[in-house]
């Protein structure tokens, strides 16, 4: 499930995703089902807006590895 993040190109964290969606340059977004709702809430509903595929990951520790960083994160897209 995340070696769509692993390989591809990729933004980390809610302000960049933001940004990707709104640009219309994310594919797929994933979020961590342990992170903080209202961080998340706000890009579900950007994606739903912009018809973008939403992906739930497991914990936020899980899709930080994958992003390549030390640390969690709550979400993360892939763009093109």
């Amino acid at each position: 499930m995340l070696t769509e993040l692993k390989a591809g190109p990729r933004v980390v964290g809610a302000k960049q995703t933001r940004r990707a969606l709104q640009d219309g340059r994310a594919v797929r977004v994933y979020l961590a089902e342990d992170a903080d709702p209202s961080v998340t809430s706000p890009i579900e509903a950007l994606c739903a807006e912009n018809g973008v595929e939403i992906v739930h990951v497991p914990a936020m520790r899980a899709m930080g590895q994958a992003c390549g960083i030390a640390v969690g994160a709550a979400v993360a897209a892939v763009v093109r």
